[in-house]
């Protein structure tokens, strides 16, 4: 129990810049105090005392705002950041490392007892806050819920559910939009990963630009080495001024479109 207390304390001292002290932690932040009640009421639980766990959960709510079922079940160095409004549903597994952030649901869609109905959180998951993980299925190690998705399907690990409902967006595909929006002079990081139809725009933009740039300037180059070839001219006379033979981007002029 000791080492679990000293394990949360040091987890949240490394995730929240907030956090000053060990002793600040100990006495001010809820979501310690909830999986402190939480372990005590999950131990009545599995010993059968089923009144004494659910009673300790219901304490643990009007103490701390954050409504955990006994029968949940904890990993290691959970973080639940502000909990107010959380609930986690009797079947929710979250896994080591996690971090649930307020107003979180980990609930259910189905009413047969006994059935898998809440879901499973794999090692080193964020759920940000206001998202709903409904059902009982499993959200993979690393993956992370967008503040206010509704996810009703499993999220591969890695990957990244946003929206309502949920839509999945895969590391791959983020890691390369990345890199383009850095080499195009600006972070796609600016641009909100929600329903934003001005940053679906922004998305749109910046993976179609930087195909279109590549086959432009494969074009010219093309266009470049056949009328030298056919003229015997030099190569620069064959081309227009204004072609654009290497990829370059004129990020500030798309700042300005998009103001």
């Amino acid at each position: 129990m000791l080492a679990h207390l000293r394990e949360d304390i040091t987890c949240i001292l490394e995730r929240d810049p907030a956090a000053r002290s060990r002793f600040e932690v100990l006495t001010c932040y809820p979501g310690l105090h909830a999986l402190i009640i939480h372990r005590l009421a999950h131990a009545c639980w599995r010993r059968g005392w089923r009144w004494l766990g659910r009673f300790l959960s219901h304490l643990g709510r009007w103490l701390t705002g954050i409504e955990i079922h006994p029968g949940a079940t904890f990993g290691r160095r959970v973080f639940i950041d502000h909990g107010m409004g959380i609930v986690i549903g009797e079947m929710a597994e979250v896994g080591d490392d996690c971090t649930i952030y307020q107003g979180v649901t980990l609930g259910g869609t189905s009413l047969i007892k006994g059935a898998k109905r809440h879901p499973t959180l794999e090692a080193g998951v964020i759920v940000g806050a206001n998202a709903c993980v409904l059902g009982g299925f499993t959200v993979g190690a690393g993956a992370r819920i967008g503040s206010g998705a509704v996810v009703t399907k499993p999220v591969p690990a890695g990957a990244t559910a946003v929206g309502n409902p949920a839509r999945i967006i895969a590391a791959e595909e983020d890691a390369k939009r990345e890199t383009a929006a850095a080499r195009m002079g600006f972070s796609a990081y600016g641009v909100t990963q929600g329903d934003d139809p001005v940053a679906q725009a922004m998305k749109g933009l910046i993976d179609s630009a930087s195909g279109q740039e590549h086959q432009i300037a494969l074009l010219w180059q093309a266009i470049e080495k056949l009328s030298h070839q056919a003229r015997e001219l030099p190569a620069e006379a064959c081309v227009p001024q204004d072609a654009h033979t290497t990829e370059q981007f004129d990020a500030e002029r798309l700042n300005r479109l998009v103001r």
